[in-house]
């Protein structure tokens, strides 16, 4: 299984971007996606969840009513889309995903990273 992620790039503050994800390989079922992002000299860290299992989301404070983490399951691919960006959005960001090749076991899989730069 592979994680290819896409959409990262340098924006204006208070632009958007939107990140994308997609899961390919062998793939018979997907849960728990999400983002995470890694800045300069610190831990990567949590920005969005979404649990395939009802849907439900979760989000770092630091992005609330900013971000939205949605999935598409025909293309197997998870976005983030992120408005109002802000100086301190900058980072790399890294999908992330419990696959399954078949019904009953799950593996944890990194997608490369993204840069995401947001500067004036």
């Amino acid at each position: 299984v592979q994680l290819q992620a896409s959409g990262g790039g340098l924006v204006q503050p208070g632009g958007s971007l939107r990140l994308s994800c997609a899961a390919s390989g062998i793939i018979f079922s997907i849960k728990t996606l999400a983002w995470y992002r890694q800045q300069p000299g610190k831990q990567r860290e949590l920005v969005a969840r979404l649990s395939t299992d009802g849907g439900s989301t979760n989000y770092a404070d630091s992005v609330k009513g900013r971000f939205t983490i949605s999935r598409d399951n025909a293309k197997n691919t998870v976005y983030l889309q992120m408005n109002s960006l802000k100086p301190e959005d900058t980072a790399v960001y890294y999908c992330n995903a419990d696959v399954s090749p078949n019904s009953y076991t799950y593996e944890n899989y990194w997608g490369q990273g993204t840069q995401v730069t947001v500067s004036s």
